[in-house]
This record gives C-alpha cells, sequence and structure tokens, in this order.
C-alpha cells in the first residue's frame, strides 16, 4: 500500500488510558489505518468526532459522564457518516445493545484478536455491520423486546398504530424478493447463504440488501435485523 492509498480514519473512545494506548499499537500497525484521535468520555468522543470527522469510532460503553450509549445517539443525529463499534467486556452484554439501538453499526469484545478488530473496522466503513447476523439474531432474541427503538430506527411495534402504519408503509415500498431478503437477514443467514436458498448469486444479494437499506432509510443490516424484529417480521 502506497502513501496515496486513502486510510480508514479512527477514533479510539475509552476511559482508560492504557486501553486505548493498546489499541492505538495494534490499529496502527496496519497499513490502511489511522488513528486521529482518541477521547475519555462521551462527550469529548462527541467533540472530537464533530472536529476530526473519522469514518470509524470504536466506542467504550461504560465510561463517566456521558457514556457510549449517550455519545453513540449524539454522533448519529449529528454526524451520521461516522460509523461506530460498540466495545464491550461481555458478548451480551445489555449495554452493547443498547448501543446497537441508538445507531451503531456493530459490536466486539474488547479482548477481539487483532485480525477481527480490523476485519470489523474494514466491514463498518465499507457500510456493512460489525457484527454477524447470527449474533445480532442472539442479542435480539435475548434484549429487544426489552428496548425500545432508537437511533433513527422506525418503531414499528403494533402497539403505536401511528408508527406501525408508518412501518407498514416503508415495507410496502418493498418487492416481494426485498421482503424475503429482509426476513431471512433477521433470521440469521449470511449474505451467502441467503443466496443459497433463494438460489440467487451473492452479488445479487448484495443489490438486495443494499436497496432494502436505501427504502427502509437504514444505515446498515444491524439496524434491518432491529427494524425486522420491532415490525414482528420474525
Amino acid at each position: 500500500m502506497t502513501d496515496a492509498t486513502p486510510r480508514i480514519r479512527l477514533l479510539l473512545v475509552d476511559d482508560q488510558q492504557l486501553i486505548r494506548m493498546g489499541m492505538r499499537m495494534v490499529l496502527e500497525a496496519q497499513p490502511d489505518f489511522e488513528v486521529v484521535g482518541e477521547a475519555g468520555d462521551g462527550r469529548e468522543a462527541v467533540a472530537a468526532v464533530a472536529r476530526l470527522r473519522p469514518e470509524v469510532v470504536l466506542m467504550d460503553v461504560r465510561m463517566p459522564g456521558m457514556d457510549g450509549i449517550e455519545a453513540t445517539r449524539a454522533i448519529v443525529a449529528t454526524n451520521p457518516e461516522s460509523r461506530i463499534i460498540i466495545l464491550t467486556t461481555f458478548d451480551l452484554d445489555e449495554y452493547a445493545f443498547a448501543g446497537l439501538n441508538a445507531g451503531a453499526s456493530g459490536f466486539l469484545l474488547k479482548d477481539a484478536q487483532p485480525a477481527e478488530l480490523a476485519g470489523a473496522i474494514r466491514a463498518v466503513a465499507s457500510g456493512d455491520a460489525a457484527v454477524s447476523p447470527r449474533v445480532t439474531r442472539k442479542l435480539l432474541e435475548l434484549f429487544g423486546p426489552q428496548l425500545p427503538a432508537a437511533g433513527g430506527v422506525p418503531d414499528a411495534r403494533p402497539a403505536a398504530s401511528g408508527t406501525a402504519t408508518a412501518a407498514s408503509a416503508r415495507l410496502a415500498t418493498l418487492t416481494e424478493r426485498e421482503h424475503e431478503v429482509l426476513v431471512a437477514m433477521a433470521e440469521g443467514l449470511t449474505n451467502s447463504e441467503i443466496a443459497a436458498r433463494f438460489y440467487l448469486s451473492e452479488s445479487t444479494v448484495k443489490t438486495h440488501v443494499g436497496r432494502v437499506l436505501l427504502k427502509l432509510e437504514l444505515r446498515d443490516r444491524v439496524q434491518a435485523v432491529i427494524f425486522a424484529y420491532s415490525a414482528r417480521l420474525v
């Protein structure tokens, strides 16, 4: 990779300096990453994103003052082009899911292997999600019924007739195949598994996924799954 090749700009957010130092060392070893800043709490993170415009933010959840959930919500509202990966200690942490529901594009364990961390960053920077569909499904099954929709994800729950109508109107814009792809994503299928189910090429599935996100006005695959669950499609 040459110096002229664009690098993915990263912001590290954690209240422990040693953790930030460790992540910086790991990430700066990658030729396509550039750590442009650090923040020790949510308020610093919001200000840093506005100033530095990173492509990906690695966000701790539990921090003093403004925590990672509120910071994620604020960043998504004001700088939606910056994608957020929630960092958590436990793989089924309700706070991590709340971060996804606030608009983050995925979550990772803090002890993730360097290759996994790098892969997640590249996936999020390219517009995908950093949570596998199967893990997303598991999180939603455990915590989805307890949480309200947030972070720009339409609340499609039947309990609120107005929002349910709005969600139904969005769903009505999908073709039959796009609806099937949305349900398959919510069931935890990967693109290759969706392709096999419907006898499609993976490139065609990616096209359908992109159209689903566009029509439903969702940021990424994580929000599509949340939408499908809140709309009771699965």
